[in-house]
């Protein structure tokens, strides 16, 4: 039997509740892990309310780092007693212990530890596919662009790994004391959106060329201003609804914005094989094992107090990433 928080209907943080549950053993291509820590990351909120349905009751939380305690049949990359992590698009990593499939789960190497694994899993393979995998034409040293919400996460990973690239971000936050930490770890410039106008000064930052790409997680707020953020043949990278859904537009409307291209992005398209997945956590682990990233921590809460990190994820009073510990 395992502890873990189901959701049994859609709404808010008071939804989740911890049920004990029983996990039984792995079967072929599985494995079954025991959680040391498990991440929290706003698409949890998305399936908490329904915006992205779950059939019900479910678990949740697709982010996690333990030890494997049994494999099942035809699993070759892992075995008993190996120390792993994962990003996985079947939720239910908010667990004392779960069974899984096997394929997206990576064996974690001995110099990072559980909390930190379980805070940058799916957060660094984020920020390692839209930084190295997304842009059409590649990135490079100098080039400048929009980050939204440069303070989550996601963000923050991100300001660092694109600073170690060579690329100069303006990141976007909404108070000073976000701004001040986004640029402390990488940003080369920062706005807060609730001062200013992001438009406004992106134009006067880049000398009205506009940011060759827009990363926005936020959505329906950002989403035509920053539209208007972006140079000649840019790029508008989506990955998130944090404001809800972008509502539709006319395509029309990307031609006479400069010929840019729009693309929403998902980490699970990156992470579909074995090997892709295996190849961006690599990357992700040389990238903090070396210095170049390092995971920010700044919230951790018990398991029992789940309904409190919720809160406090969807009021966007949290930086860097949070943690459920158990």
């Amino acid at each position: 039997m395992s502890k873990a928080v189901r959701i049994h209907q859609a709404g808010g943080p008071e939804q989740l509740r911890i049920d004990d549950v029983e996990v039984g053993d792995p079967g072929p291509g599985e494995i079954r892990i025991r959680h040391h820590a498990v991440g929290l990351n706003f698409i949890d909120v998305y399936h908490r309310t329904g915006l992205y349905p779950l059939p019900l009751p479910a678990g949740i939380g697709g982010e996690g780092a333990g030890v494997i305690e049994a494999v099942g049949e035809g699993v070759t990359h892992l075995k008993a007693g190996d120390r792993a992590a994962y990003a996985s698009n079947v939720p239910g990593s908010y667990a004392e212990s779960r069974v899984m499939k096997a394929q997206q789960v990576c064996r974690l190497p001995d110099g990072i530890a559980f909390d930190t694994a379980a805070a940058m899993m799916l957060k660094g393979m984020t920020a390692q596919y839209l930084l190295k995998r997304t842009p059409f034409d590649t990135l490079r040293p100098g080039d400048m662009v929009l980050w939204h919400a440069a303070a989550g996460g996601v963000g923050l990973i991100a300001c660092q790994w694109a600073k170690a690239l060579g690329l100069q971000v303006i990141g976007t936050a909404g108070s000073d004391e976000k701004c001040a930490l986004a640029k402390e770890l990488g940003a080369a410039h920062t706005i807060n959106y609730n001062k200013e106008d992001f438009l406004v000064r992106v134009k006067e930052l880049t000398g009205g060329k506009g940011v060759k790409v827009v990363y926005d997680s936020v959505g329906k707020d950002t989403w035509d201003k920053s539209l208007d953020c972006l140079r000649p043949l840019g790029l508008m990278v989506s990955f998130g609804n944090a404001s809800g859904p972008v509502p539709p537009f006319a395509p029309g409307v990307l031609g006479a914005k400069g010929s840019i291209y729009v693309t929403r992005q998902t980490l699970f398209t990156h992470i579909a094989t074995r090997e892709s997945c295996q190849q961006i956590a690599d990357d992700l682990f040389e990238a903090v094992a070396s210095g170049k990233v390092k995971i920010r921590i700044d919230q951790r809460y018990p398991l029992e107090q789940v309904q409190q990190a919720h809160r406090d994820l969807e009021g966007r009073k949290t930086t860097g990433s949070t943690v459920l510990t158990l």
